[in-house]
């Protein structure tokens, strides 16, 4: 029985060994075939993150590079070639479908001047003209989207989707400052404009800025947050992130016969209709021009306000376009030209944790200070424990870094053969740095949490967050001076604010100051319940969701006393499940209820009992162009508060529009419709009636 044991098991063992011999063996070709296999695999991975989940984890240079290594690799083994894998597919399954009567089609990429010249030699070959206008503008890094209008009525917007159908955002699309509900005659009887959404770099570092002053991690990527903003199934953030819009080219137009000849017959059309088309541009008619105008726009692209990772070159006339006709994956007639990303090498100093205002845990790179896009770079996020373990990421490792988006710089690789081999893994943390506390594991969002709300970091950023612009707006009072207000124990909850005395304030800020602060923590005993929850800072709840709990209680009192199980969404109107879980947990806290009941001791946000009463209440509001005295927020907030309702839309329930300086299609939506228009001052003196 041994000896046949033994039999058995030497032929298990050759047995196993033979599955490896076709691998040993393997020729070049069956090693071209595998490698293809693996790009296949991993581009659909990166396609997945990126189009359906706007969450990228590699940059956009590196997605390029795996997709033009797959192009080769085929085109030069096209025995193992496939179709082509289409335009990638952003449809995540939360929105309805609807389709895309003609094609919805990405673009070719170029990376050099050689692949450039040939693609624009080539075009014009088939076209059999020694030059021929190509229209050249900035590549917009966002979401694609088109906008279908029939008899001049916009009825849908559809994201690309998978290039025939996308998912249906209207209702999302239409809360967006200057979208054109109706377009001004003569129209087509049905026409889809194409185009992008995206953050400008000013309204994506504004949203950074407070995310950072209340201790949260940044968003890295313009275009990944502009996405995950439209895709919101509530649309909440869609009032309180200001999104834009470019149009720059067609689908369908029916009757054939009234469509544009050329790119800037569109643009002129888009003009007549008050639409945003790209308002800048160059034109070449050979290899040469084009290589010199793409070069120049190079230069720019850095002033550019919004991003932008390349130019794109189509043909100006349509004419031309017909001859050359469309791809699969792309039309014959345009190429985008990539700029490669600035990137940079230095060594990393130290990785330190951060405590955000929720309690999760940021891991921090410090770096030697290095030169990247005009600044100089020292410390960049690595977002969470899971990246420092994909990256292999080490203090005094090398690291190549990149801006994403050309704004935030991010660790895109490790040299580790720079690498002192005693260098030792980075160790995930299992005690929060600031108070030693035991940290929670949030497999949801795959952070760790440090879970005390007595942590003095949590409460300094909270304290912050409370008296910050997002909050209960208290003028002169910013992280540093909270800082010095806590350490000195004058400061440790939100109802100190207004226990503070002006001697305790002169001598840290100034007699000048003291008093201008003194006044804005005056101003704040009359904020809105809205604006008060919001202050709070509880996780999930912005100022929407803040005015649906505001609603339904009323009163600060009445939520500080409230039993768990009134925090059901069967019971509050309008609250979502994810919301009624967050606001559950942050009142099952001990402290937490000591901080309402303190608050409410000290008659804070008592004016908000009057949540939908007001001078405003019943009137629907839509606010156009920039207000002289007001921000958007601002004067969202404040119709908010006195018992209006704000609607990004002009339609026929609207009853006022408020229009300031550069107020654009919604003012002339307005006076077509026949709804009163008022100006900043009307909309105070009204305000200026409530009680």
């Amino acid at each position: 029985m041994k000896a046949r044991a033994a039999i058995l098991h030497w032929i298990r063992r050759v047995g196993f060994c033979l599955l490896f011999v076709p691998v040993l063996w393997a020729g070049p070709e069956t090693k071209v075939e595998q490698r293809i296999i693996t790009l296949r695999a991993e581009i659909a991975h990166h396609d997945e993150l990126y189009f359906k989940k706007a969450a990228p984890e590699i940059s956009d240079a590196k997605y390029d590079r795996l997709k033009r290594e797959l192009r080769e690799l085929e085109a030069s083994h096209p025995q193992f070639s496939a179709p082509p894998a289409g335009v990638g597919d952003d449809r995540t399954g939360a929105f309805a479908q609807a389709p895309h009567r003609v094609p919805m089609l990405s673009l070719d990429k170029v990376y050099d001047e050689a692949e450039l010249r040939r693609y624009l030699a080539k075009a014009m070959s088939r076209l059999q003209v020694d030059s021929a206008e190509w229209f050249v503008e900035p590549k917009y890094d966002g979401l694609a989207i088109s906008f279908v209008y029939e008899d001049g009525r916009l009825v849908r917007a559809v994201t690309r989707g998978n290039g025939k159908q996308g998912d249906d955002v209207t209702a999302n699309a239409r809360r967006m400052d200057g979208i054109v509900e109706t377009l001004k005659s003569p129209t087509p009887v049905r026409v889809e404009l194409r185009g992008e959404i995206y953050l400008t770099y000013a309204e994506f570092d504004r949203i950074n800025a407070e995310r950072e002053q209340a201790g949260m991690e940044p968003y890295a990527h313009p275009r990944n947050l502009a996405v995950g903003t439209l895709k919101q199934l509530d649309g909440e953030s869609m009032e309180e992130r200001q999104l834009s819009l470019v149009l720059y080219g067609w689908g369908e137009w029916e009757p054939a016969s009234t469509r544009p000849t050329s790119q800037i017959e569109l643009y002129q059309r888009l003009r007549d209709w008050g639409m945003p088309g790209v308002p800048e541009s160059g034109s070449a008619d050979d290899p040469e021009e084009a290589w010199a105008v793409v070069q120049a726009f190079k230069q720019r692209r850095h002033d550019w306000p919004f991003p932008s990772d390349g130019v794109v070159l189509k043909l100006n006339r349509v004419s031309q376009r017909e001859v050359l006709g469309e791809g699969t994956v792309a039309p014959n007639w345009a190429v985008a030209y990539k700029y490669p990303p600035d990137t940079a090498v230095t060594q990393i100093a130290d990785i330190v944790l951060q405590v955000g205002r929720t309690g999760v845990i940021t891991p921090v790179a410090e770096f030697e200070p290095v030169t990247l896009g005009g600044a100089t770079i020292t410390r960049a996020s690595l977002h969470n424990f899971a990246n420092v373990q994909r990256l292999d990421i080490r203090p005094g490792d090398w690291v190549v870094i990149e801006k994403a988006g050309e704004i935030i710089p991010q660790v895109v690789s490790v040299q580790t053969d720079r690498r002192d081999p005693d260098v030792a893994n980075f160790p995930t943390p299992r005690h929060c740095p600031e108070c030693d506390s035991a940290l929670l594991s949030d497999a949801v969002v795959r952070v760790l949490r440090c879970a005390n709300p007595s942590c003095p970091a949590r409460l300094k950023l909270g304290l912050a967050h409370f008296a910050s612009a997002q909050g209960m707006d208290i003028d002169g009072v910013g992280p540093g001076l909270v800082e010095r207000l806590f350490d000195a124990g004058l400061l440790m909850r939100p109802g100190d604010f207004y226990r503070l005395r002006m001697e305790q304030l002169e001598p840290v800020v100034g007699a000048k100051t003291a008093e201008h602060i003194f006044g804005s923590i005056a101003q704040s005993r009359k904020a809105s319940l809205t604006k008060v929850i919001t202050a709070l800072g509880i996780p999930g709840i912005g100022p929407a969701n803040a005015k649906v709990v505001a609603v339904h209680f009323r009163s600060l009192e009445t939520l500080a006393n409230a039993e768990l199980d009134e925090i059901d969404p069967a019971v509050v109107p309008g609250l979502r499940p994810a919301v009624a879980d967050a606001l559950r947990a942050y009142l099952a806290e001990d402290e937490t209820r000591n901080v309402l009941d303190d608050l409410v001791s000290l008659e804070i946000g008592q004016s908000a009992k009057r949540v939908q009463v007001g001078p405003l209440s019943g009137k629907r509001f839509v606010l156009t162009g920039k207000l002289p005295g007001l921000t958007r927020r601002e004067a969202h907030e404040l119709i908010q508060s006195a018992g209006g309702e704000v609607s990004g839309t002009v339609t026929d329930s609207t009853d006022y529009v408020v229009a300031g300086e550069n107020a654009g299609a919604k003012l002339d939506e307005a006076r077509r419709r026949g709804i009163p228009v008022i100006d900043e001052a009307a909309l105070r003196a009204w305000l200026d009636e409530s009680p």
